[in-house]
């Protein structure tokens, strides 16, 4: 009966947070790659002043 009580949270941990896991990664590696594709001055520091 405690292995029952138990299933949710091994199936979160078995597929929910490794799913999880890559998907941030996957939205890190295209928040730095995007930079590849803007114009050459927004890649530039915002002018102070």
């Amino acid at each position: 009966m405690n292995n029952e009580l138990g299933c949710p949270l091994s199936f979160f941990r078995s597929t929910v947070l490794p799913a999880l896991i890559v998907l941030l990664f996957a939205l890190a590696l295209f928040a730095v790659s995007a930079r590849i594709w803007l114009p050459g001055d927004m890649l530039a520091p915002a002018p102070v002043g």
